[in-house]
This record gives C-alpha cells, structure tokens and sequence, in this order.
C-alpha cells in the first residue's frame, strides 16, 4: 500500500498478471483470454544474446484457480 492508504499501482504487464492471479487465486476463479493472430519472440535466456522462439497463438487459453485439497 501507498501513501493513504491507496493500493499500490502495477507498472508492469507481469506485475498486473502476478497481481490479477493472486487476488483469484482459491476464489474459485477463472480468467479467459482471447487472442486472434497474436505473435511473440519469447527469448531463451535473459541478458545478451537470447536465441528467441516464435509463437503464434489464436485461439482461446483458460486459466482457472482452486484451493488445495
């Protein structure tokens, strides 16, 4: 929490994700994602030099979350 008691703001795609999930997370919750002919270079390492993948996705990805038994 910030000042006032204000929530913390997300600067970062990874921080919002991180963020959405663990507020869902044992709630029973599921967080769909459309993508229509999205295209990423996933690198294969950090630093210099990566070797990079490409992905293309199109098409629905589901994530649900549930509590431990």
């Amino acid at each position: 929490m910030s000042e006032a008691g204000a929530p913390d703001e997300t600067t970062t795609w990874p921080e919002l994700a991180i963020s959405l999930y663990d507020r869902l997370t044992g709630r029973n919750a599921e967080i769909t994602y459309d993508f229509e002919d999205m295209e990423v270079d996933v690198p294969s390492k950090t630093g210099e030099d990566p070797d990079y993948a490409h992905w293309r996705i199109d098409g629905t990805l589901t994530v649900t979350t549930r509590e431990k038994e």
